[in-house]
């Protein structure tokens, strides 16, 4: 007979596990849905806005869109589109003249949906195709678009348009009040010519339709009005800033309160700005062609003017065809640069050339990172600045020697000036670009459109995608 003894205190009881319990648990991994290349937001960029110049060209191609009633050639439609889609302002044919009212209306408004930024219409495309933009991307648009939170996209863009808009008007309302009775002009054309200025400005576009005069474009007239200067120097300045400066600028109000990409932003451009008026007004004033017939006031307004509308803008009151060899070959140099990030403004970006001037300066001083203000500049901005900048400068030496292939008659340090200007979307020309063989005003417009979308799809691609789990062994090279 068995008993069944109580467990003493010290007996441990021992349970083996089922059978099922020793098998392996299968997990299938849940794949992770990737949306399809063709609808990345570079690739809805670049078919978004081919799509538009392909529309503004065949409708400025249109007999309703000149003022003689006869089809335009398509390479100076394309052009055309091409240059007010990318907010260049390189023209082939006088805006004003040639074009009629529905061609203006055509280049305003490809003008203007250039100008509200690529990351704000991209915002807007992704909201309509129902696409959830993914983690990189969304850190792209906040840092370009200067929010504080990932969320409320579509209200932000909503409150930029609305600033926009009312800076679009004011600027107008400022413009109209000086070139109102111009040449006859009534009422509605003068409406009409100011708020085109006012939007060209602050698109940082380059496209006017002033009249021209015996001194040349249609702005030279204004060379000696100061206060329509300042008002376009303040025009182009808003938009060449960039958004997430202006909203830094206006919530923090004191220097040393702002954030480092808004510092370096302000620091470089006044820099810039500076050293661009001091080069422009050195080398020509003592030119007959440009600044020797300007009083003193008006050369020293004239260089600031420039300055900031060289960079970013295109707008211009002097020939620069005429303008001394120095000024050709310094000015590329401040258009290479251009405007600031999330900005109107084309070129590299002055925070890309702030990042490695930061770098080369922390380099000479025996720092082992780029510091600037008491804060470090991680190594991963570090390396894109450096790749967007060197990209840039790789394309125009590549661009270089074709055109001077296809314009063989063409000064190269005009052409240099031209090419350099059309991949910065900035639109300061030596006249040469209505001279141009069909290929080279090919080559112009892809320039244009690369120069307007390549930064910002490269910034798109450097965006990190995952994090790196493994480095590699540190080696030295020999520099220097």
């Amino acid at each position: 007979m068995e008993v069944n003894l109580p467990p003493r205190p010290r007996d441990s009881v021992i349970r083996q596990p089922r059978v099922d319990q020793l098998q392996p648990t299968l997990v299938e991994p849940v794949r992770e849905r990737h949306p399809r290349r063709i609808f990345s937001t570079p690739f809805i960029l670049f078919f978004g806005f081919a799509s538009l110049i392909m529309l503004g060209g065949l409708l400025l191609a249109l007999p309703i869109s000149s003022n003689s009633g006869q089809f335009t050639p398509l390479v100076l439609a394309f052009f055309t589109a091409t240059s007010a889609v990318t907010v260049t302002g390189h023209t082939v044919v006088n805006t004003g003249t040639y074009w009629s009212h529905f061609g203006q209306a055509i280049i305003f408004f490809l003008m203007l949906i250039g100008g509200l930024s690529f990351m704000v219409v991209t915002t807007f495309i992704l909201a309509l195709l129902r696409q959830r933009s993914s983690l990189s991307e969304r850190l792209v648009i906040r840092q370009t678009m200067g929010i504080d939170r990932m969320e409320g996209l579509r209200q932000i863009t909503r409150n930029i348009v609305i600033v926009v808009f009312l800076i679009y008007f004011t600027g107008a309302g400022l413009i109209f009040w000086r070139i109102h009775g111009l040449d006859g002009m009534g009422i509605t054309e003068s409406v009409w010519q100011s708020l085109f200025l006012s939007v060209s400005a602050f698109n940082n576009a380059g496209f006017s339709m002033l009249p021209e005069s015996p001194a040349g474009s249609g702005l030279a007239r204004f060379a000696t009005f100061e206060i329509l200067l300042a008002t376009l120097v303040a025009l182009i300045i808003l938009g060449g800033i960039g958004w997430t400066s202006l909203v830094d600028i206006y919530r923090r109000r004191r220097f040393s309160r702002l954030n480092l990409d808004t510092k370096l932003v302000v620091v470089t451009s006044l820099a810039l700005w500076i050293v661009g008026a001091l080069l422009l007004f050195l080398a020509e004033f003592s030119n007959p062609e440009t600044f020797s017939r300007l009083d003193m006031l008006s050369k020293i307004s004239n260089s600031i003017f420039h300055s900031v509308s060289g960079r970013t803008a295109g707008l211009a009151t002097l020939d620069f065809g005429q303008a001394e060899d120095f000024t050709k070959l310094t000015y590329p140099a401040l258009m290479f640069i251009g405007g600031a990030s999330g900005s109107v403004a084309g070129g590299i970006k002055v925070n890309t050339f702030a990042v490695i001037i930061v770098a080369v300066i922390s380099s000479i001083k025996g720092r082992p990172q780029a510091e600037a203000f008491g804060r470090e500049i991680s190594q991963h901005q570090l390396l894109r600045a450096l790749t967007v900048g060197v990209l840039g400068l790789l394309f125009i030496a590549l661009i270089m020697p074709t055109l001077t292939l296809t314009e063989p008659g063409v000064p190269f340090l005009d052409l240099l000036f031209d090419a350099v200007s059309a991949f910065s979307t900035t639109g300061f020309s030596t006249g040469i670009v209505p001279g141009l063989s069909d290929i080279g005003k090919i080559i112009f417009i892809l320039t244009m459109f690369v120069g307007r979308l390549g930064p910002l799809t490269l910034a798109l691609a450097l965006a990190p995608q995952e994090q790196v789990l493994y480095r590699f062994v540190q080696e030295r090279v020999t520099i220097g």
